[in-house]
């Protein structure tokens, strides 16, 4: 259970000032102070910077919000452990993910695992690979579902595998039926790419720097189906993961083809979780659902 100081603490930390922590907690400011307080002599240090501007927390502080915030998601989930023995309605899995497994895999795995567990629920946010791990270490959501080119800072990540960048094209496209592609024979085609804070978009800029030929895409958007479209009906190439189509080539008239370039295989999908929180049964259940659906897809992927 959650003591005062801490709840205390918590707001201040929210709010970023004593009286926003009154306000919303409708004390006094002065109670708010004296909990402060004696919260940092139990601690032996100062836990926020005090200014005229407000109170920002200092390292120690920071450590301690990571703390609080891990304590409350736990009790909250053993509240919905105690609640479901009597069929209380559960707390939905909050996801956190990216478009590109957000159209196919996180609808696919779902669908199935709510055949298997009737009362799940859940709460799907769809942003980028930065906001959906902010969202985890803060608390906002129990499981991020991303793809990566640089470690992750502040979360636990319990399962990764490589994810590289195909080409994407049409059936109808004059290198449909090759086995393997450079970055070169691609180029020579219009481009269609994500919007640049995508890990794609980063791939492409990295091989494009090592082999010292930037060709502009013809198309940029932040919206996958768009570029799924466009694709199919001209001779444009795309870049994705497997785990992102492989559910939509045939249907879609679409092929991937693998890239030889190397950089464009420096890229890994991620599943994350707050480090050190102990998740819900129904949560583990469901991250060992989404592991062995990536391994079945990467095991028919095209190398």
């Amino acid at each position: 259970m959650q003591s005062l100081a801490f709840k205390y603490f918590y707001e201040v930390a929210q709010q970023g000032s004593l009286s926003g922590a009154s306000e919303s907690l409708h004390v006094a400011v002065s109670a708010v102070s004296r909990q402060i307080n004696q919260l940092e002599q139990r601690v032996g240090t100062t836990l926020f910077e005090r200014s005229a501007r407000g109170m920002r927390l200092t390292v120690a502080g920071q450590m301690l919000l990571k703390h609080v915030r891990r304590v409350n998601l736990e009790t909250d989930a053993t509240f919905q452990a105690i609640a479901s023995l009597q069929d209380a309605v559960k707390h939905p899995i909050r996801l956190a993910c990216t478009q590109g497994v957000a159209h196919e895999l996180v609808p696919s795995v779902m669908a199935q695992f709510h055949l298997a567990y009737p009362h799940s629920r859940f709460d799907v946010f769809v942003s980028s690979a930065k906001v959906a791990t902010e969202r985890v270490a803060t608390g906002e959501a129990d499981i991020a579902i991303t793809f990566s080119t640089t470690p992750a800072e502040n979360v636990a990540v319990r399962y990764s595998c490589n994810a590289p960048a195909l080409a994407i094209m049409s059936t109808q496209h004059p290198l449909a039926k090759r086995k393997r592609l450079f970055l070169d024979d691609v180029q020579k085609y219009p481009l269609a790419l994500t919007d640049k804070n995508t890990s794609t978009f980063k791939l492409y800029q990295l091989a494009c720097n090592r082999t010292g030929k930037w060709v502009e895409p013809s198309v940029y958007s932040n919206h996958a189906e768009a570029l799924h479209a466009y694709v199919r009906d001209t001779q444009a190439v795309l870049f994705a993961s497997y785990v992102s189509v492989s559910g939509r080539l045939q249907a879609s008239g679409l092929v991937a083809i693998p890239i030889k370039n190397t950089e464009m295989h420096a890229r890994v999908v991620q599943l994350q979780v707050m480090q050190g929180r102990e998740l819900p049964e129904i949560m583990e259940l469901f991250i060992n659902s989404v592991t062995q659906r990536i391994q079945e897809i990467n095991e028919q992927a095209p190398s």
